[in-house]
């Protein structure tokens, strides 16, 4: 019982996403995102330029449809007028929306921007069966997500509703009283209500859209969620096993101590405490200008070193202090420093008298 319960608890997700799940998920393109921060933006944005450019809209209106009832009505049926007919009207078109279309564009990046940051990848757009199949399609329709997603919207356009209705009720005596107007300053007074009402709709939505984004980054939170064994498994996908690990060390260990060993017979003499520490030494001048180091060790590589010299003829030198100074300070491969240049001459100096090589 006791084993399920921490079998259980391991399994919970209790901790928070890693930095690589993060990029992992970011990769595929799930981020906490608000769509209703997007629509918000884009709204406003989009008021805020049929606003400022809304005369300059109306006017080509104007001039378009003017032109078309004055001159275009009188032209006959060709393909060459109609080609121009229509290549006009997109033309006219295009000039009127271009303001529209570029600050809709902008504000759409803006807003994404504001959310996720910068983010390319199409992985999303790969094809998946599991979206197409009806089990989890049916899971997502009845999830407690998709309940809450239907509230929000019920929430969305209650809120929406109600101010929209309010700027209506506000504005309820004069627009009774448009029956007294002209047809110009009809159409300007519901302008001015239908611009107020946009506004509103559009801040309120804004308003909405920072609790949705809070509740998109908590939920995302929430499912990126890890369970410590995931952690430890990512752990361990990234970093490696640690039995594995200190496997690989001790066999890279064992490796680098054969490829010593196999030097110390080339050694010209070996530099011992007696019992603790050794430290072969070369001398080739035809290779290098100073002696170095072929092989060192401690305690049993020591004597490791000090049994394959007996074997094979290498002069061994009883020196406590040069050896354990040569043992702390160098490494296999360095030469000897100058400090140490007139204590390696006397010992070389003794074993080349030894072999009768001076």
């Amino acid at each position: 019982m006791l084993k399920m319960n921490l079998q259980y608890f391991a399994g919970e997700k209790t901790e928070k996403a890693t930095p690589k799940k993060r990029q992992d998920e970011r990769k595929k393109g799930k981020t906490a995102k608000s769509q209703d921060v997007n629509t918000a933006i884009l709204l406003l944005f989009s008021f805020i330029i049929l606003f400022v450019f809304g005369g300059y809209i109306l006017e080509n209106m104007l001039k378009s449809f003017e032109y078309s009832f004055t001159e275009t009505l009188h032209w006959d049926v060709t393909e060459y007028s109609v080609h121009q007919i229509f290549s006009g009207a997109a033309l006219d078109t295009a000039k009127m929306l271009a303001p529209l279309m570029l600050v809709v564009i902008i504000a759409g990046f803006a807003s994404n921007l504001m959310q996720i940051g910068f983010l390319f990848t199409t992985k999303p757009l790969k094809m998946d069966l599991k979206k197409i199949d009806p089990i989890q399609g049916a899971k997502r329709i009845f999830s407690i997500r998709a309940l809450v997603e239907l509230l929000k919207s019920l929430l969305k356009i209650t809120f929406i509703g109600a101010i929209t209705f309010m700027v209506i009720w506000i504005y309820k005596d004069d627009m009774m009283m448009t029956a007294f107007y002209n047809a110009e300053g009809a159409l300007a007074f519901f302008s001015r209500v239908t611009i107020l009402m946009a506004f509103a709709a559009a801040a309120a939505l804004l308003l909405l859209s920072v609790f949705d984004y809070a509740y998109q980054r908590y939920d995302y939170e929430k499912n990126m969620r890890m369970s410590k064994q995931d952690v430890k498994d990512e752990y361990k996908n990234v970093e490696g096993d640690p039995l594995i690990k200190s496997k690989i060390k001790e066999k890279q260990r064992q490796m680098a101590t054969q490829r010593m060993m196999s030097e110390v017979p080339n050694a010209d003499v070996i530099i011992t405490n007696p019992t603790h520490f050794a430290v072969a030494i070369k001398y080739d001048e035809s290779k290098a200008a100073a002696p170095y180091v072929v092989a060192k060790g401690a305690d049993l590589v020591a004597l490791k070193i000090k049994e394959i010299a007996r074997n094979h003829h290498v002069v061994t030198v009883e020196n406590k202090p040069l050896a354990r100074s040569l043992f702390a300070s160098l490494e296999i491969g360095d030469f000897i420093p100058e400090d140490f240049y007139q204590a390696i001459a006397e010992v070389l100096a003794y074993v080349y008298s030894l072999e009768k090589k001076v």
